[in-house]
C-alpha cells in the first residue's frame, strides 16, 4: 500500500476567525473594559457630567436630609431627659409628711419613672437665682411660692397613662394644681409624622426626577453613538452587549449624584450646627446629630446608583428596541 504524503497544499488551514471562549473570566474582562471606557467617556466631559451629578445630587439630598431630620426628631422624643410628665403644686404651708406621702404614692405607680420634690424654700431660692429679685422678696412676710413635685413618665408609658396619673394626683390631699407637660411632645411627634410623610412623597418625586435626568443623559449618549451601535448590531452584537455601556453610564451618574448629595447634606449640617447648638442649649441639651454615618453614606450611594441604572435601562430600552439597520 502506498503511503499518503501530507503536503503543504492539502494541510488543513487555520481558522482566521477563531471562536471566542466564553466563561466567567471573559465576562469579567468585558465588564472591566466597558467600565473603563465608560469612565473615560464621563471624565472626558466634565461639564456635562458635573451638571448631571448636580441634578441627581440635589434630587437625592432633599429627601435624604428630611430622613435625617425625621430620625433625629424621633430620637428627641425618646431620649430627651425632660420626658413628658406632670407637675403637682401643693397648698401653702402643707406639711412635709403629706408631701412625702403624695410623692411616694406617685412613685409607686408603674407609669412613673421618677419623682423630684421641690420644697417651698428650694422654690424660693430658685426663683431668686433666676430673677435676681433677692431684696424684693426679703420684704415679704412669708414665702409666697408653694412646694411642688415633678413626676416623669416612664419610657413605655403613653399619653393616656399620663392623663390617668394626673387624675390620680389631683385627688390627693393638699394638691392645689396639676399641670400636665405633654404639649411639646405632641408637637414634636406631629412634626415628626409630617416630616416622615413629606420625606416619602419628596423621595418618590425626586427619585423619579433623578431617573428621568439620567435617562435623558443616557439618551443623548446613545444618539451620539448611534452609527456605532448600528454597526455593532449589524455584526451580531446582542441587545445586552449594546446596552451594557449605558448601564455603566447610569451607574456612574447615579454614584456621582449620591456623592454630591452627601456633600450637600454635610454642608447644610455645618451651616445649621451653630444655631441648632444654641437652640438645644437653651433647653439644657447637647447637639447629638445621629444618622449621618458611613452606613447612611453607603445607602445614599447605593440608591443613587440604582436610580441611575434604572434611568439608563429606561433610555436604552426605549431607543435600542427601535434601532434600525440601514
Amino acid at each position: 500500500m502506498g503511503q499518503v504524503r501530507m503536503t503543504r497544499k492539502n494541510r488543513p488551514r487555520k481558522d482566521p476567525w477563531p471562536r471566542s471562549h466564553t466563561g466567567p473570566l471573559t465576562w469579567w474582562r468585558d465588564h472591566k473594559r466597558v467600565a473603563r471606557e465608560t469612565l473615560h467617556f464621563v471624565s472626558a466631559r466634565p461639564g456635562t457630567s458635573m451638571l448631571v451629578w448636580l441634578l441627581v445630587g440635589i434630587a437625592l439630598a432633599l429627601p435624604a436630609g428630611l430622613f435625617l431630620v425625621q430620625i433625629n426628631l424621633a430620637g428627641m422624643t425618646t431620649a430627651w431627659e425632660g420626658r413628658p410628665g406632670l407637675s403637682v403644686y401643693f397648698d401653702l404651708g402643707l406639711a412635709d409628711a403629706e408631701i412625702a406621702a403624695a410623692a411616694a404614692a406617685l412613685l409607686a405607680r408603674s407609669e412613673i419613672s421618677g419623682v423630684k420634690v421641690t420644697t417651698q424654700d428650694e422654690a424660693l431660692r430658685e426663683f431668686q437665682t433666676y430673677t435676681g429679685l433677692v431684696n424684693a422678696l426679703d420684704l415679704l412676710a412669708e414665702n409666697p411660692l408653694p412646694a411642688s413635685l415633678r413626676a416623669t413618665l416612664a419610657e413605655d408609658a403613653s399619653l393616656v397613662d399620663l392623663e390617668l396619673v394626673a387624675e390620680f394626683a389631683g385627688r390627693s390631699a393638699g394638691v392645689s394644681e396639676v399641670v400636665v407637660e405633654k404639649t411639646w411632645l405632641q408637637r414634636v411627634t406631629d412634626i415628626t409624622r409630617v416630616v416622615s410623610r413629606l420625606g416619602m412623597m419628596l423621595g418618590a418625586l425626586f427619585g423619579l426626577g433623578a431617573v428621568l435626568v439620567t435617562a435623558t443623559s443616557v439618551r443623548l449618549a446613545i444618539e451620539a453613538r448611534l452609527e456605532e451601535l448600528r454597526v455593532l448590531k449589524l455584526v451580531g452584537a446582542t441587545d445586552r452587549q449594546i446596552r451594557r455601556p449605558y448601564l455603566y453610564f447610569g451607574a456612574f451618574y447615579g454614584l456621582g449624584g449620591g456623592l454630591i448629595a452627601a456633600m450637600l447634606i454635610s454642608l447644610c449640617l455645618v451651616i445649621v450646627e451653630t444655631p441648632l447648638t444654641h437652640l438645644l442649649g437653651s433647653y439644657g441639651q447637647e447637639l447629638k446629630m445621629s444618622g449621618f454615618d458611613p452606613k447612611f453614606l453607603l445607602v445614599l450611594l447605593a440608591v443613587g446608583g440604582i436610580l441611575g441604572i434604572a434611568g439608563a435601562l429606561l433610555a436604552a430600552r426605549q431607543r435600542l428596541t427601535d434601532l434600525e439597520i440601514p
